[in-house]
């Protein structure tokens, strides 16, 4: 199977601190965390890859929350990785990061458009009452100074990786509506962290609510750091509504790795995504393991 990986994380510890890379990390309910304190390259990936016996074709790194008084260090980084000739052309594609509310952003993200492989931004905006689920301690949505930002993306022709929760998905559709000029990808399947009946009613409206906005694509991906014991059946309706509401053209698929590594191998994660589409047309297929993702990151 032929895929592109839209949605994973390098890591060098040695070259960079990175500030999650502590001994007190916070427990976020994903077990024991020492095997994501280890160095995660590109050689590590493909030989993933190989181990599951998929062909990697192309992949998109999205920003690992390198130090943040030095984000474009990270794209800097990432440039000379893919430039070795021994990572085969990977990362094909860098989502960097950017604080969209600092006076600085026009300029920080002139500097990340210099390098070719940027496509796109992300700023992590999950905010939740539970603390446990909490991870961005400002309604940035709601923030004129970021939505100032935000806007300066179309500049460089960039995109904006979004991850939410689904209570914040009206903010996003407007964010979505009053700049259509902006791709925005929706992380994680919009990150259906809670099972109740009322949250998922929410999720799934604000699914649809954001499938309404032509300017939106969704990446599948992310479900262990939701559901830490998710099988093919407890992840199908999921998918299967994102791939409703989206359409196979507006869907793509991601590891997440190594951060879903803690909960599952790279080759159970494919083959459950190989399994979910097993009924669709081969074009359909196409699309949703490496046609979306090329279009949109422009692989």
């Amino acid at each position: 199977m032929q895929i592109v990986d839209s949605h994973h994380h390098l890591w060098d510890l040695e070259r960079n601190a990175y500030p999650w890379n502590k001994p007190e990390d916070h427990d976020r309910g994903w077990g024991d965390l020492s095997s994501l304190k280890r160095t995660f390259n590109v050689r590590h990936l493909q030989a993933e890859a190989r181990a599951a016996g998929v062909e990697l074709v192309n992949s998109v790194h999205v920003q690992a929350n390198w130090d943040p008084a030095d984000p474009v260090g990270e794209t800097r980084w990432l440039d000379e990785v893919a430039a070795d000739p021994a990572s085969g052309g990977l990362p094909g594609a860098i989502v960097a990061f950017a604080d969209l509310s600092a006076e600085n952003v026009p300029a920080m993200l002139a500097e990340h458009a210099e390098y070719d492989r940027v496509r796109g931004i992300r700023q992590v905006l999950n905010r939740h009452d539970d603390p446990r689920l909490n991870r961005a301690p400002r309604d940035y949505l709601a923030d004129p100074d970021w939505q100032r930002g935000f806007a300066r993306l179309a500049d460089f022709g960039l995109s904006f990786d979004a991850q939410i929760y689904h209570h914040q998905a009206g903010a996003l559709a407007n964010l979505a509506q009053a700049h259509p000029q902006t791709t925005i990808i929706l992380d994680h399947a919009l990150m259906p962290a809670e099972r109740d009946k009322a949250n998922l009613a929410g999720w799934h409206d604000a699914v649809a609510r954001l499938a309404d906005c032509p300017n939106t694509v969704i990446k599948i991906s992310g479900f262990g750091m939701v559901d830490n014991r998710w099988t093919v059946d407890s992840i199908r309706p999921f998918a299967l509504h994102c791939l409703k509401c989206f359409g196979p053209d507006r869907t793509m698929f991601g590891s997440n790795f190594p951060v879903d590594r803690l909960m599952a191998d790279y080759g159970r994660i494919w083959r459950a995504f190989e399994t979910l589409t097993a009924d669709l047309p081969t074009s359909a297929r196409d699309a949703l393991f490496f046609g979306t993702a090329t279009r949109i990151y422009r692989l």
